[in-house]
């Protein structure tokens, strides 16, 4: 049973000055993280959407992988605090004259940013960044590893939804084996107290996911039956060298979340993808669109969740500290 502690009593501190993954963060460290993201959540519903809190600051936004969701939030979530952003792609890089990825960052060192956000094909990139730099690195999915602050964003959202974590049953359906989303989740929420439930073809099922703490289920429906929350993951085809399914119109017959499959999750179960969704494929347009989507609601969390990411790695510690009074 998790111990919801009190993440604002005196004694503690959030200590990590990078932020790799959730396997780093403890269970006080995710409910500080969300707490502190409810507090500037507030901010983004103001007629002047920023505060002081990161005035001074510079955060690089270097993506070597497509991105429109997370980049745009982390780009939103500085700027709402006043920080300077710069973003960098590949395309745009030294990258693509053979420069290696700690050149890149060296480089980028030199002019002195405080926060490099990063998100790189390769599991592992942002630690090995940060043995070579000084600034801080937020881990904005590295391979198929992890993606810390969607795992964070769905926690927050979930916990918006249904009042708590523990005791909750997640249901993740879809690409599990190239998903540092699903990674993050099944971390995250079996740590906060949850039964995480996996689905999906075999090709998508890597052996070893069990010992992250979820159950491997023998259908969708078994996933999906008396969940609280049903996740449906993108199938991530920029991954794979070869198709590992026959046909999206057949992985949308067996494993699409749709209006029939839900009448077996609880009455009161909510809906959630990471985004971008393949519609008719993953979910239903109905589904993508009822009312039990959140989808919405995590794309907003996203930008409170990185605001307090980055408000926490460069010395912030109580939630709702430094929010300025700009109104």
């Amino acid at each position: 049973m998790v111990k919801m502690v009190d993440t604002m009593q005196p004694d503690y501190h959030f200590q990590h000055k990078h932020i790799f993954g959730i396997d780093q963060l403890s269970v006080q460290d995710i409910l500080h993280i969300l707490a502190t993201a409810r507090s500037f959540r507030e901010i983004s519903s103001r007629p002047i959407k920023k505060v002081p809190t990161l005035r001074g600051k510079t955060i690089v936004n270097l993506f070597f992988e497509p991105s429109t969701r997370t980049r745009l939030s982390f780009e939103i979530a500085a700027k709402r605090m006043s920080a300077d952003t710069f973003n960098i792609s590949a395309s745009t890089s030294s990258a693509t004259k053979g420069e290696t990825l700690i050149d890149t960052a060296k480089n980028i060192q030199a002019m002195n940013p405080d926060v490099i956000i990063l998100r790189h094909s390769s599991s592992g990139a942002p630690q090995l960044l940060a043995k070579h730099i000084d600034a801080s690195i937020v881990n904005a999915g590295d391979g198929a590893h992890e993606h810390p602050s969607q795992g964070l964003l769905d926690m927050m959202t979930v916990m918006e939804h249904k009042g708590r974590i523990e005791g909750l049953k997640l249901a993740i359906i879809g690409d599990i084996a190239h998903s540092r989303v699903a990674v993050s989740n099944i971390i995250g929420f079996t740590r906060m107290g949850a039964e995480v439930c996996v689905a999906g073809p075999q090709t998508f099922m890597p052996a070893e996911i069990g010992r992250l703490g979820a159950e491997v289920c023998r259908s969708v429906q078994d996933a999906v039956r008396d969940a609280d929350v049903v996740m449906a993951l993108r199938i991530q085809l920029e991954r794979q060298n070869d198709s590992l399914i026959p046909s999206l119109r057949e992985y949308s017959r067996f494993f699409g979340v749709n209006r029939k499959l839900l009448e077996l999750a609880k009455e009161d179960a909510i809906v959630m993808h990471p985004g971008p969704v393949n519609r008719g494929v993953e979910l239903s347009p109905d589904v993508a669109d009822g009312r039990r989507s959140v989808i919405l609601d995590q794309v907003t969390n996203g930008v409170a969740v990185r605001m307090a990411l980055l408000y926490l790695v460069l010395g912030g510690n109580k939630a709702g500290e430094g929010q300025g009074e700009n109104r």
